[in-house]
């Protein structure tokens, strides 16, 4: 048989899309249009438009924009999940991205996604699920040593937000003293000048940081 002549897999970009909600992490789904799965929550994902997108990239920023109303945001490459098994219809690849954005950047299409936590996601369609898995590996892996959690906060936030979204992130509790005095040594935060903020829990206005670079990479657990 000429090269030719196979027929080729169906290829797709799925995203695992983090956020934090109710204190909890969790990801972000949106209802399947059409069979398989009509009608069950699955990733936000879609298929390759190889007339219009010049590279992977270019699909996972379509895909955001066109079906979560979302640009600028930060997303990375996952692994590509492929097999004859993973979707019913044929053989299929996907290229697998996880973004994260914060809670308040999902306002606009809050009535169309659907957010559970991503440890209780329940059963989703094709292999979503060991994607999903496979991305909070990658986060939690990479929480460690970089400052990859703090793209789910907005671009200004207090220390102590910042340390919950650390202890969300890598599911353990860290001590407050031992937490700044880590991130003061990293030197990874900036003060926001001429602005602090009134919280609960504060007795005076609480201080403002924000990210010095958009991602930081460090060689110690916090």
């Amino acid at each position: 048989m000429a090269e030719a002549e196979f027929a080729r897999p169906i290829v797709t970009v799925d995203i695992v899309l983090l956020t934090l909600h109710e204190g909890k992490l969790c990801v972000a789904l949106l209802q399947r249009p059409a069979e398989p799965f009509a009608g069950v929550p699955a990733l936000i994902g879609g298929y390759v438009h190889t007339d219009e997108d010049p590279d992977a990239e270019a699909v996972a920023r379509r895909i955001l924009r066109s079906k979560a109303g979302l640009e600028g945001i930060f997303f990375e490459q996952l692994r590509t999940f492929a097999s004859a098994r993973r979707d019913p219809r044929d053989w299929s690849v996907s290229i697998a991205y996880f973004a994260l954005v914060p809670r308040g950047a999902l306002e606009g299409s809050a009535s169309l996604l659907e957010l559970r936590p991503v440890e209780a996601a329940g059963k989703l369609p094709f292999d979503h699920n060991e994607i999903v898995d496979a991305a909070l590996e990658r986060l939690r892996g990479k929480g460690a040593y970089s400052t990859i959690p703090a793209r789910l906060l907005p671009a200004v936030f207090t220390m102590s937000e910042l340390q919950a979204v650390y202890e969300t992130v890598m599911g353990e509790r860290l001590d407050p003293s031992a937490f700044r005095r880590k991130i003061n040594d990293l030197d990874l935060l900036e003060v926001v000048e001429g602005e602090k903020r009134q919280t609960e829990r504060a007795r005076r206005p609480t201080t403002l940081y924000r990210l010095k670079t958009p991602i930081a990479v460090f060689d110690r657990r916090l």
